[in-house]
């Protein structure tokens, strides 16, 4: 080469080593930060790919903490109620104890009225005092509100409900009837009239028991009724007399329900006495007929057979119930609506209009990701039904009070507030157990399969940059080398110079 101005070679190496500089600066650069992607000419695809997945594991990592919060409000929530039901228990006791009016005095008697009136106001100030970080959770705080209820619903329950917008509607639609349990025995006449035998013997029984009844003849058919009544308590029978006969049926609805009646002695057929099995409506007049009673004649009842919001509903009595992820309510039909076909009412049973406790498990938030949960007022004015009554009866002065109140009516009630506080503490536990439980695992793994993801996109790899430095380092020396020669190549001309 005879050319000075022009060094190309010098050029060459330049370049070279411009780019053996720049390739050992990335390998530094990812060494001491860890990460082979550090802006976005690194790699503009897993640049974007490594950002998305870094926000899932945020909100993935987030929705574990909603659920871990979740857990803790919920298990103050069972504290309080574990609570109330040891109240509720000792309040039992209390029934029992009195109802054995015959070993106490009246003195004993207030005393154990003084006793419930405490727990009632205990188990008052436990509902209105639970609380998390303020927020009441056992006085109805996170129970859900309605409105416009159809006058057919006798009771209803909302255990969750998701919904956008305003409100939601809830429609039942009466599929199959609820029926009790019915029997009518023809005696041909207004009393009973034996051909032969000195007594008419029957037997009896219900869901509830059995009891065995003598008549002599010509006793009276209203008679005959309110001795079978004496014992309903004990049978679970009501009996009324209904033209020449006495029609029997169960004090509930529901499959689970019967009416047995069995000829013991007397004449069941010259006489014209004859029993009929009620397999229809109970105010239907239509009955299959039997010849004869001697081997016993047994009819039971029906479920409500229902679907709510156009969900099939599992029934017991005049009871329906769906349990979807988009609603969980069970409702309670007065026994006109739950005995005729067709939609409770034209405008639904009722209307969801907000409440219950909302919880986000999951990383992305919109309705499928959230979780929603009722827990109702536990105080005592809402313990209870409203077909057997409320706690707050059991107080002084009221209808069933220790001292004379109906105890009957109050051990009803106190049975039913006992069942109501086990069932939300179950919910809750079960809440906690499959719905906590299951979401916090399953994010937990999906947490670490994205950050998995997220490491194999962004992360170094230290062996495969080591070298790569080892590699920059070396070609780094060798380029400034060969610079060097080539800067000095030119200086040969002079030997032309002589």
């Amino acid at each position: 080469m005879s050319r000075i101005n022009t060094n190309i070679q010098s050029m060459i190496g330049q370049r070279v080593l411009g780019m053996n500089q720049n390739g050992l600066g990335a390998s530094l650069e990812r060494l001491s930060t860890g990460l082979k992607i550090n802006r976005g000419k690194d790699d503009p695809a897993g640049l974007i790919a490594s950002e998305n997945l870094r926000s899932e594991i945020k909100s993935l990592n987030a929705a574990v903490a909603n659920a871990d919060r979740a857990d803790q409000v919920v298990n103050i929530a069972e504290g309080g109620l574990q609570e109330v039901s040891g109240l509720l228990s000792e309040l039992q006791g209390l029934l029992t104890t009195t109802a054995s009016s015959a070993g106490l005095s009246a003195e004993e008697k207030k005393a154990n009225q003084l006793q419930v009136d405490s727990i009632l106001q205990t188990v008052d100030r436990i509902a209105s005092s639970t609380s998390f970080q303020g927020i009441k959770l056992l006085n109805g705080t996170f129970d859900f509100k309605t409105s416009a209820v159809a006058t057919g619903v006798s009771n209803y329950r909302i255990n969750a409900a998701k919904f956008n917008g305003a409100s939601m509607k809830v429609d039942v639609l009466v599929t199959a009837s609820a029926q009790q349990a019915g029997m009518f025995t023809d005696f041909g006449g207004t009393s009973i009239d034996l051909t032969s035998g000195s007594a008419f013997v029957m037997e009896v029984a219900g869901t509830l028991g059995s009891r065995q009844l003598s008549f002599s003849s010509g006793t009276a058919l209203t008679d005959v009724a309110a001795a079978i009544n004496t014992f309903t308590d004990v049978t679970g029978i009501e009996a009324v007399v209904s033209g020449n006969g006495i029609r029997m049926t169960s004090t509930e609805y529901g499959s689970d329900q019967f009416v047995s009646v069995k000829v013991v002695a007397g004449d069941a057929t010259g006489s014209g006495i004859a029993v009929f099995a009620d397999n229809d409506d109970i105010a239907d007049s239509t009955y299959t007929a039997f010849s004869a009673a001697t081997n016993g004649i047994r009819d039971t009842g029906a479920d409500l057979g229902a679907t709510i919001n156009g969900v099939s509903a599992t029934s017991e009595g005049r009871t329906a119930r769906i349990n979807t992820d988009f609603l969980d309510v069970e409702i309670t039909l007065d026994n006109d609506t739950a005995t005729a076909l067709g939609a409770v009412s034209s405008g639904g049973a009722f209307q969801i209009t907000g409440g219950g406790a909302d919880f986000q498990l999951a990383g992305k938030v919109d309705i499928a990701g959230r979780v929603s949960l009722g827990i109702g007022d536990v105080a005592t004015r809402k313990l209870g039904t409203a077909d057997y009554g409320y706690l707050s009866e059991l107080s002084s002065g009221k209808d069933k009070n220790l001292v004379d109140g109906d105890l009957e009516a109050a051990q009803k009630v106190v049975a039913e507030a006992i069942k109501q506080t086990s069932s939300l503490r179950g919910r809750l536990g079960a809440f906690q157990k499959n719905t906590i439980g299951a979401t916090v695992r399953s994010l937990g793994v999906a947490a670490e399969n994205s950050a998995a993801a997220e490491s194999v996109i962004r992360d170094a790899d230290f062996a495969t940059e080591t070298a790569t430095l080892t590699r920059s380092q070396i070609l780094v020396q060798a380029s400034t080398n060969i610079l060097s020669m080539a800067n000095s190549q030119p200086q040969t001309v002079l030997q032309l110079l002589g």
